[in-house]
């Protein structure tokens, strides 16, 4: 648990970087600080490991005041992982992540097998242990980077936007992937961030900071989004807060339609045959979705050749069973055919759905929420 009690840090010529910060960060879950420039995001990141020692206000680790312990012994117990990766450019990959284990005493061999598995762990091969930071790509050094916070198994890690400098793909695999090692590891985080989709993403629990250093909400993702504090939250998490919001709202049993399907393999005619609208859905032999095959305008000489990967138009995201009423929206809305299709935790079709079939369930769930708030009002004014 990380807790800051009143804490505030002012500069000499006057600036006022964090103003009277209160919030608990709970242990083993991801606390993202999110916020315009300037708003003091990286100032409260870096007070936690006393990079930046606070003006005044207090900050716990536990039941320990950062301020009774030494910086440099504080500093071993947190990983800290930066935008750059800020790898040692001359020495290897494998090095870099053993570095801090050395520091605290492992010896060289131990440290080194354990870097490896690190690196297994973070999504590189062991082939990339003898390269250096240069040979890398941006996305490989942050997952160095990563690795190297994690090799002395520390409690805590601040991560100061570890995954802006890299394009928009690797950002959002690299993001998944951090979401799968906390699911492991289960750290106490803190994560500064600029962008409102990556905090939303990954927190557990998001700070929104105004200009001035002040906090103006600190919550849940999905009550940010439903019940912004005020005016500058509304407007920070962007007008489409509503549709951002359907992603922390189960979709529930989804009136799936049991859509034929036909199989890599199969000729053309028995695609037509199971087609509506045009287009066939198209499967592996395990019954995982491939694409959707348009068969307009073929002229029936062409009926007997076979379905291959070639034909196949890759457009439509997929959405699961367990999954949330926006990723079924989404794979209906991005559907060539119009038709979402809709998977089992396997991977395995099961059906399809339209975006009026979600946009009924949105509705009827937004109803609920309506009836509920109103009891609610009511029940509170009765007492």
């Amino acid at each position: 648990m990380i807790r800051f009690e009143n804490v505030g840090k002012a500069y000499e010529d006057g600036t006022l970087a964090v103003d009277d910060l209160s919030l608990e960060a709970p242990s083993g879950q991801i606390t993202v600080f999110v916020g315009p420039s300037g708003c003091g995001k990286t100032t409260s990141l870096r007070m936690i490991n006393r990079m930046i020692d606070p003006t005044h206000g207090r900050i716990w680790l536990d039941d320990r005041d950062t301020a009774s312990i030494n910086p440099s012994q504080l500093r071993r117990g947190i990983g800290y992982v930066i935008q750059h990766a800020g790898l040692f450019p001359h020495r290897t990959v494998l090095d870099n992540v053993a570095t801090v284990p050395m520091l605290l005493g492992t010896d060289r061999r131990t440290a080194r097998a354990n870097a490896l598995e690190l690196l297994e762990r973070v999504g590189l091969p062991a082939t990339f242990a003898k390269r250096y930071p240069a040979q890398l790509s941006g996305g490989q050094q942050q997952r160095v980077g990563v690795a190297r916070a994690l090799a002395a198994d520390p409690p805590v890690m601040l991560m100061d936007e570890p995954f802006s400098a890299v394009d928009p793909v690797v950002r959002e695999q690299l993001q998944n992937e951090f979401l799968r090692l906390q699911s492991e590891l289960g750290k106490t985080i803190a994560f500064v961030t600029h962008d409102i989709d990556e905090a939303i993403k990954l927190g557990d629990k998001v700070a929104v900071m105004r200009v001035g250093g002040k906090l103006a909400q600190f919550a849940a993702p999905a009550e940010l989004l439903s019940r912004p504090a005020d005016a500058f939250v509304a407007g920070f998490v962007g007008r489409d807060r509503g549709y951002r919001a359907l992603g922390f709202a189960a979709a529930g049993s989804l009136p799936l339609s049991d859509e034929a399907a036909v199989t890599l393999g199969q000729t053309l005619r028995a695609a037509r045959d199971v087609a509506q609208d045009g287009w066939a859905l198209v499967v592996d032999a395990d019954a995982k979705p491939q694409g959707w095959l348009a068969l307009g305008g073929l002229a029936d000489s062409a009926l007997e050749g076979t379905v291959t990967p070639d034909l196949l138009n890759l457009g439509g995201t997929l959405a699961t069973e367990a999954g949330t009423l926006r990723e079924a929206l989404d794979a209906a809305l991005s559907s060539p055919s119009g038709r979402g299709v809709v998977v089992r935790d396997d991977g395995r079709f099961a059906g399809t759905i339209t975006a009026a079939q979600v946009l009924g369930r949105i509705e009827s769930r937004a109803a609920d929420i309506r009836a509920d708030t109103v009891q609610a009002a009511n029940l509170g004014g009765q007492a």
